[in-house]
C-alpha cells in the first residue's frame, strides 16, 4: 500500500511527459519543476530527448532506476509500461493519471485488475487510474491548479475525485487555507480514501502529522475501515470533515417496512459519520469554511459575541447561530457600561456588539479584551470588518492579528469586503491568517462543527442476550417473516419486553385464549402488510362476544390465515427498528410510533452495536423528544427502558446478521416500562 517510493521519492519519471503543459503529461512535468522537485527527475517520451529541459529517455531500457512513476499515456500502454518498470527499474510507487479504465468500460476494468496485480506482486503502491495526481511538500505531483501553501499544519485532504479536488482547493486557498497533502484516488483500483485514511491512522504522530483531515467520497467500499479509522484519528485529536455525495433512497421506495422505507443508503452514511465523529458537510464552500474553523482553537462552549461595525451581517449571523443551536447571549452589567464609554455614542455592547461604521482599532481591542477577560458568558468572538473602501483598514486586521495570537477563547474573522480591501485581507492572510468572508455560511458551518458528537467509544459494552437461542431460532427460519412464535421466542431470547400474546386461526382457540391473556385484548389479523389499512386491528375489546365476532370478520379480509391477540396497554407509542445496509451493516432507528412515523419521519439512526449512551442520545436527538418527557401532564416514557431496548435489537442484529428489517411498532412507553405491541422481523441469508 502506501510506501516511502510514495511518500518522499528519491527520484521521479514521468511518463508521458512533453512541451504542451496544456496536457497532463506536460503540466505535471511543470509543476514538478516549479516545486522544486529535490530528487532526480526524468521524463519518458519516445519521440524526444529533453522535455522541459528535463532529458528524456526515447527507450524505457535506458532510463535510470526511478522510485516513482507518474504516468500520462494510453490506458492500454500502461499495463506493460507498469510491468517494465516494476521488474526492470524496481519502481515501487506509480500515479496513473490516464483515464480509460473501469470508468469507462469492461476492457478497461480489465486493464485496470492487470495493473493492480502487477503492482501488489512487487509490494508497491499505486494511485489511480483517472486522478489528478498526488501532493505533497516533497514534490508537486498533480496535472492541475492551483498548487496550493503546503504545511504541516494544514490539511491532508483525500477526494475521489480529480475535478472536484481542485473545487475545493479554489475554495479554500482564497480563505487562507493551506494543505499538508492532497491525494486525488480516481478509481480507488488499489488503494481508497478508506486506505490513505487508514495509513494516517496508523502513522499518526502527534509532533508532527496534520490533525486535519478533509475527504471528498462518492462510494463508501469499505465503512467499516472508514469509521474505525476515522474515530481512531479524532481520539488522536485530529478533527475530520467530510462531503459523501451520490447516495441515493431509490434503494427504499419498494421497502415493506416502516424502517426499511425510512432507512436510506444516506441514512446509513449520516449514521457512521455521527458515529464516528465526522462533521458531514453539504458541498466545496462549507467543507472549506469547516476545515477553516478547525484551524482555529476549539469552540469549548455555545455563547458568541459577535462584535460587528455593519449591522445586517450581524444580525444575518445572529439568526444563523440561534436557528443551529448556537447563543448570542444578552450582554449588560457595570462591566459591559464600561466598555459602552469607550465606544462612539449610538455604539451598542447588548450583543451584538455594535461599535459603528466610524468605530476604530483601537475599539475592536477594547471589546476583544472585555469579551475576552470580563464577559463569562461568552466562549468566543466573531469579528465582522468590512469597509465601503474609502481608507484602508490594515491597522484594524494587525490588531486583530495580535488578539487572535494572545487570546484564549477562539475568535473568527469574517471580512467581507473582499474586493475594496483586497490588499489589506492578501495582508492578513500571508501572517498565516484564514479568512470567513460569508457570514451565515460561517454560523452554519460553525453550528455544525459544534453539534457534531464526539466519536463513540471504541469498545461497546453490549447488554446480555441469549445467543445460542437466538441463533437457534434463526438456523431454523427460511427466508421471509417470521411466524408469530418464532418472532416472541427471539423477542424473549434477545430481553425485549413484550405484550402477553397469542395466535389462533380458529374460533374456539381465540376465545380461550382470550381467558388466559385477560381482557381488555388488541386484535390483529395475520398476514397482511399494513394492518390498519385493511381494517385489520380492533382495540379495547373487553369480552368473549367480541372476540368471536372480530375473529369471524378478520378472517375475511384478503391475505388474513390467523388473528392475534395482545394486551391493551396504554402509553405513549414509540418505534425501533433495523435494517441491514449493504456493506455497512446494520442501522437501528427509534422515534415516535404507530402513525406518527408516516407523518412525521422524525427518526435518528446509528449502526450496530449501539452503547447505552449513544441510544440516549438518539432519544434526545428526536424532534418529538418533549413528547417522551412528557409534555401538559402526558405520563412519560422510561427513557432509560427505551434506550436499553435500542441497545437491545442492536445486539440482536449483531448475533443475528441474517435479519434484514425489524419493526417493532409501536412499543408502548410509560414511566414504567417500554413494552413491544408489534413486531415484524423479515430473514434474508
Amino acid at each position: 500500500m502506501i510506501n516511502e517510493q510514495l511518500l518522499n521519492p528519491k527520484s521521479i519519471v514521468v511518463v508521458g511527459g512533453s512541451d504542451d503543459v496544456q496536457k497532463p503529461g506536460g503540466k505535471v512535468l511543470k509543476n514538478l519543476i516549479d516545486g522544486n522537485f529535490k530528487g532526480d527527475l526524468y521524463v519518458s517520451n519516445p519521440k524526444m530527448n529533453e522535455v522541459q529541459g528535463v532529458v528524456s529517455y526515447k527507450d524505457l531500457k535506458d532510463l535510470p532506476q526511478a522510485d516513482l512513476a507518474i504516468i500520462a499515456i494510453a490506458a492500454k500502454f500502461c499495463p506493460s509500461t507498469i510491468k517494465f518498470l516494476a521488474e526492470e527499474k524496481n519502481t515501487r510507487a506509480f500515479i496513473i493519471l490516464s483515464a480509460g479504465f473501469s470508468e469507462e468500460n469492461e476492457e478497461g476494468e480489465e486493464l485496470e485488475k492487470e495493473i493492480v496485480e502487477i503492482v501488489n506482486s512487487v509490494g508497491g503502491s499505486l494511485i489511480g487510474p483517472n486522478c489528478v495526481g498526488v501532493l505533497n511538500s516533497n514534490y508537486n505531483g498533480v496535472f492541475t491548479t492551483p498548487i496550493p501553501s503546503l504545511d504541516s499544519k494544514g490539511c491532508d485532504f483525500i477526494s475521489g475525485s480529480g475535478a472536484t479536488a481542485v473545487f475545493i482547493m479554489e475554495s479554500g486557498v482564497p480563505k487562507g487555507l493551506s494543505f499538508s497533502s492532497v491525494y486525488s484516488v480516481g478509481n480507488s483500483a488499489q488503494m481508497g480514501v478508506e486506505e490513505i485514511l487508514k495509513y494516517m491512522d496508523e502513522n499518526f504522530n502527534p509532533e508532527t502529522s496534520s490533525k486535519v483531515k478533509l475527504l471528498y467520497i462518492e462510494n463508501i467500499d469499505k465503512p467499516a475501515m472508514l469509521l474505525k479509522h476515522a474515530s481512531s484519528l479524532i481520539r488522536k485529536g485530529c478533527k475530520i470533515a467530510a462531503i459523501k455525495s451520490g447516495s441515493s433512497e431509490a434503494g427504499s421506495r419498494a421497502a415493506s417496512s416502516h424502517t426499511g422505507a425510512l432507512a436510506s443508503p444516506d441514512v446509513a452514511v449520516n449514521a457512521l459519520f455521527k458515529k464516528a465523529g465526522i462533521v458531514r458537510c453539504k458541498g466545496r464552500d462549507e467543507l472549506a469554511t469547516v476545515a477553516s474553523i478547525f484551524m482555529h482553537p476549539e469552540l469549548k462552549g455555545k455563547n458568541i459575541a459577535v462584535i460587528t461595525h455593519a449591522g445586517g451581517p450581524a444580525v444575518m449571523l445572529t439568526d444563523s447561530l440561534s436557528n443551529n443551536g448556537l447563543d448570542v447571549p444578552h450582554i449588560d452589567g457595570a462591566k459591559a457600561d464600561a466598555l459602552l464609554e469607550k465606544l462612539y455614542a449610538g455604539s451598542s455592547v447588548a450583543n451584538p456588539i455594535d461599535f459603528l461604521a466610524t468605530g476604530t482599532a483601537q475599539q475592536l481591542g477594547d471589546i476583544i479584551d472585555a469579551c475576552e477577560n470580563d464577559f463569562d458568558n461568552v466562549d468566543a468572538m466573531a469579528v465582522i470588518f468590512g469597509s465601503p473602501g474609502l481608507f484602508p483598514v490594515y491597522d484594524v486586521y494587525d490588531l486583530l492579528h495580535g488578539k487572535m495570537k494572545q487570546c484564549k477563547k477562539p475568535i473568527y474573522p469574517i471580512l467581507p469586503s473582499i474586493v475594496n480591501v483586497k490588499d489589506e485581507i492578501e495582508h492578513f492572510l500571508a501572517k498565516g491568517r484564514i479568512n470567513f468572508p460569508d457570514e451565515v455560511v460561517f454560523g452554519d458551518a460553525l453550528a455544525k462543527v459544534y453539534n457534531t458528537p464526539k466519536p463513540q467509544a471504541e469498545e461497546i459494552e453490549m447488554p446480555e442476550i441469549d445467543k445460542l437461542a437466538i441463533r437457534r431460532i434463526i438456523d431454523e427460519a427460511e427466508n421471509g417473516y417470521l411466524s408469530p412464535e418464532q418472532l416472541h421466542n427471539l423477542l424473549d431470547a434477545a430481553g425485549i419486553n413484550r405484550a402477553k400474546e397469542g395466535v389462533a386461526d380458529t374460533e374456539d382457540e381465540i376465545a380461550a385464549m382470550a381467558k388466559e391473556i385477560g381482557f381488555p385484548l388488541v386484535m390483529k389479523v395475520v398476514g397482511p402488510v399494513h394492518k390498519s389499512d385493511v381494517g385489520g386491528v380492533t382495540l379495547n375489546v373487553k369480552d368473549e362476544k367480541t372476540v368471536r365476532s372480530e375473529f369471524r370478520r378478520m378472517m375475511q379480509i384478503k391475505d388474513t390465515y390467523a388473528v392475534m391477540l395482545a394486551q391493551m396497554l396504554k402509553g405513549t407509542e414509540v418505534f425501533i427498528g433495523a435494517k441491514r445496509e449493504e456493506k455497512f451493516g446494520h442501522m437501528v432507528l427509534c422515534g415516535l410510533g404507530g402513525i406518527f412515523i408516516e407523518v412525521l419521519k422524525d427518526v435518528k439512526a446509528s449502526l450496530a452495536p449501539i452503547a447505552k449512551q449513544e441510544a440516549h442520545d438518539m432519544i434526545q436527538g428526536l424532534k418529538s423528544y418533549g413528547i417522551i418527557k412528557g409534555v401538559r401532564g402526558q405520563e412519560p416514557v422510561n427513557e432509560d427502558e427505551f434506550a436499553d431496548a435500542i441497545t437491545r435489537v442492536a445486539a440482536l442484529m449483531k448475533v443475528a446478521p441474517e435479519i434484514f428489517e425489524m419493526d417493532l411498532n409501536p412499543l408502548l412507553g410509560n414511566k414504567e416500562a417500554v413494552v413491544a405491541v408489534d413486531a415484524r422481523i423479515r430473514i434474508e441469508k
